[in-house]
């Protein structure tokens, strides 16, 4: 916990209290409200918590204001531009980048644990066919504490670390049988020979008649999404995970519920919803009308890739992915798809437009990542799995450091009553 040299004074009526105050290394202060009940016989209403901070953390901070995200204090388009996936995963879990050494001795455990349990097929093909792939990642991750019985004790450190591996290990492989499953394909097991990116796409689009070469463009455009969506502080999903883990549970079950919450279309859901939104548009020359929608504070529509709950400036992930989008684009020469067509030109009018530019309304990672993945071949119900793909590590990081914290105590938020008062029962002949 930080140190505290200064505090606040709250008034109830004829009586005061003094509140600690927190000054973190980077950010807004905090105030200490854990002995205000005790105290004062009050609690504090924040619908969202979007005023309250849950837990202290060294993983991640993100400045909205300023359109700031660092992991472990780099900045995420440096790591996004000099790094890769596997390094910045080590960083969230350990704290620092590794040397060489400690990098290889990583890579190579993640490598030779991306296979899983052979029974495990059985799950898959115990679902219907067109069953959502995040239906799927749901239960199959929440089953996985059914075979792997020496890594579910969260007292043990060691466990916990042989939980994590696993979970960064076995993800991409559990997406990319959902996707098979889904198009009627048989699974496609994990090459130690390939990067973790590519593996992936490996296991998504090869098929037994013919090998499949990774396209290298491809691939470090892959590794790029994973990077960006790695992790991003204490959003829905994350405060998932962690209210689950303060009950003591699994971290196979934890890693589910953190799944299902991100299949939101207001979390991970978004840049499903963003394609979803320019097939709506159609074509170019209905932009006009679809902005001006936007505008109209009676309209239901919302843009969806502009703007985001964080950021109040440009999204520092969106210039990086916007860059891989050109070049997958250029790459694949798909500039005919209308569906592309029509995201380039909605991007040149807002951001040509006064009433999104005042607003900072500017495309953010969604917009860009969604676009890549319609490029490369995913069906838009496979872009919120790959999400959660990208954003174990961020949630076992964030595990892991609650289950250290001497702090940590089970959840439970409180609420404001607004129901009836206590009634007495009235038998049913009589109502």
């Amino acid at each position: 916990m930080a140190d505290t040299t200064k505090s606040a004074t709250l008034t109830i009526g004829e009586d005061s209290y003094e509140l600690p105050i927190y000054s973190p290394t980077a950010g807004p202060d905090v105030l200490d409200i854990r002995k205000l009940y005790g105290q004062a016989g009050v609690f504090t209403y924040d619908p969202g918590f979007t005023s309250t901070a849950s837990c202290d953390s060294t993983i991640t901070f993100i400045d909205g204001d300023e359109g700031v995200l660092l992991h472990r204090g780099y900045p995420i388009g440096q790591l996004a531009e000099k790094s890769h996936f596997l390094e910045v995963c080590y960083s969230l879990l350990y704290g620092e980048l590794p040397n060489a050494k400690e990098l290889e001795k990583f890579e190579s455990t993640i490598t030779n644990h991306t296979m899983l349990h052979e029974q495990m097929q059985n799950f898959f093909r115990g679902f219907r066919r067109d069953a959502h792939p995040m239906a799927v990642m749901t239960g199959v991750v929440g089953a996985m504490s059914a075979f792997y019985h020496d890594s579910t004790d969260i007292t043990d450190e060691r466990q916990r670390e042989v939980a994590s591996h696993r979970l960064i290990a076995k993800m991409p492989t559990i997406a990319a049988w959902a996707y098979k499953f889904s198009v009627g394909q048989p699974f496609v097991y994990p090459r130690n020979d390939l990067d973790y990116a590519s593996n992936f796409l490996r296991m998504c689009f090869a098929v037994p008649a013919e090998d499949y070469v990774v396209n290298p463009i491809l691939s470090r455009a892959m590794d790029r999404i994973f990077t960006l969506h790695a992790d991003h502080e204490q959003n829905a999903s994350t405060s998932t995970v962690r209210l689950a883990s303060s009950s003591g549970a699994n971290p196979f079950a934890c890693i589910a519920a953190g799944i299902a919450c991100l299949w939101g279309p207001a979390h991970g859901g978004a840049n499903q919803a963003c394609l979803e939104m320019l097939k709506e548009i159609g074509t170019v020359d209905r932009i006009p009308e679809y902005i001006a929608r936007a505008k109209d504070k009676s309209d239901p529509f919302r843009l969806m890739g502009f703007g985001h709950r964080v950021y109040k400036n440009r999204d520092p992930r969106a210039t990086v992915m916007k860059q891989s989008a050109d070049e997958v684009l250029d790459l694949l020469g798909v500039e005919d798809n209308p569906v592309l067509q029509v995201a380039k030109e909605l991007e040149k009018a807002a951001l040509a437009d006064p009433y999104f530019v005042e607003k900072k309304l500017f495309p953010n990672v969604d917009f860009y990542s969604g676009i890549i993945l319609e490029a490369m071949g995913f069906p838009t119900s496979m872009f919120t799995p790959i999400f959660a793909v990208s954003r174990t590590v961020g949630w076992i990081s964030q595990w892991k450091e609650m289950i250290a914290d001497p702090q940590n105590k089970i959840g439970r938020p409180r609420q404001l009553y607004l129901g009836e008062t206590e009634r007495d029962y009235v038998d049913i002949e009589k109502r």
